[in-house]
């Protein structure tokens, strides 16, 4: 460097201006780091998305996680209203359930909403309601096959009972019956049908509304003594659309491949769920001889008419 050279001056010190300047960087690098993390949550949440969603998946969480809930809790009306929100890590179904009551009575009420989770790799967490919800008519599904209420005892019951009374009632059979038998029995239409017996245990069941999916160029309003076989032939649409991986989920809503394909199979009636039956009508059924017992679940009673 040449002495005769001027020196470089250098500008004041200005704190503001410098703050200034520290904060803008702060700033700048704050924005990038965060638009880093907007995409990323992005491409991790769509990804995640399109991957739990490949395929049949999302249809599939629907008609099988969604019916399998609805056998799990015979005692409650199930509707699957939403389905498939997604997380990175997981994938989400959710139902509305209101217990099932007798007709004309307190109905359940309003109900409740669920939520029905698979992790990403499709399998299913912790349930609501099943086995933790302790109802009348889950329990009088449970004793179908027992000796617990025993003609007799339900002929006392049902005489202290005024005879106009609405009730909800498993009708249990001294044999199970072939769908054709038991559309001549004469059931009421739309009642859950009970396909085993399982002691101490929920068993299997089926109803107008287990499957959701309407099936095409299919009569739906069939007279009362062909719905039977015409229910039958959709639990064996939905069993046959069943495949070994669903053996784990299954399980966790107490149900087996092996049962399900083996009561498939078998097509015979045990008992049947009548929500909208009298005291009148159970005192005629107990009294059949194809009848074991009657499961008296719950009635309607009028408050106004008791005054």
């Amino acid at each position: 460097m040449n002495e005769d050279e001027p020196l470089l001056e250098l500008p004041d010190f200005d704190p503001r201006a410098t703050r200034r300047s520290v904060r803008r960087g702060i700033v700048r690098t704050a924005t990038v780091v965060l638009a880093v993390l907007v995409a990323v949550v992005l491409v991790a949440t769509l990804g995640s998305a399109a991957v739990q969603k490949r395929g049949d998946r999302e249809r599939r969480m629907w008609d099988v996680l969604g019916t399998a809930f609805k056998i799990y809790n015979p005692a409650y009306a199930i509707d699957v209203v939403g389905c498939c929100e997604t997380t990175p890590w997981s994938m989400s179904l959710t139902v509305g359930a209101r217990q099932r009551r007798a007709q004309g009575g307190f109905e359940g009420g309003d109900g409740g909403f669920y939520t029905i989770t698979q992790d990403f790799f499709g399998r299913v967490g912790r349930l609501p309601l099943g086995n933790y919800a302790n109802t009348r008519l889950s329990t009088s599904l449970a004793n179908v096959g027992t000796r617990l209420q025993s003609k007799e005892g339900v002929r006392t019951v049902l005489a202290r009972l005024p005879e106009d009374l609405n009730a909800m009632a498993v009708i249990e059979f001294a044999k199970p019956m072939t769908p054709a038998e038991f559309g001549a029995f004469g059931h009421g239409c739309d009642g859950r049908v009970v396909y085993e017996r399982r002691p101490g245990s929920v068993p299997i069941t089926w109803g107008s509304t287990t499957y959701d999916r309407a099936f095409p160029d299919e009569d739906m309003d069939l007279p009362c003594e062909k719905e039977p076989a015409q229910e039958l032939e959709h639990f064996r649409r939905w069993v046959a659309m069943l495949h070994d991986y669903d053996e784990a989920n299954l399980r966790r809503f107490d149900l087996s491949l092996a049962r399900l394909r083996k009561v498939a199979a078998d097509g015979l009636v045990y008992a049947y769920v009548d929500e909208m039956v009298t005291v009148k009508d159970l005192r005629k059924l107990i009294e059949d001889p194809r009848v074991r017992t009657v499961r008296l679940a719950d009635v309607a009673f009028d408050l106004e008419r008791a005054r």
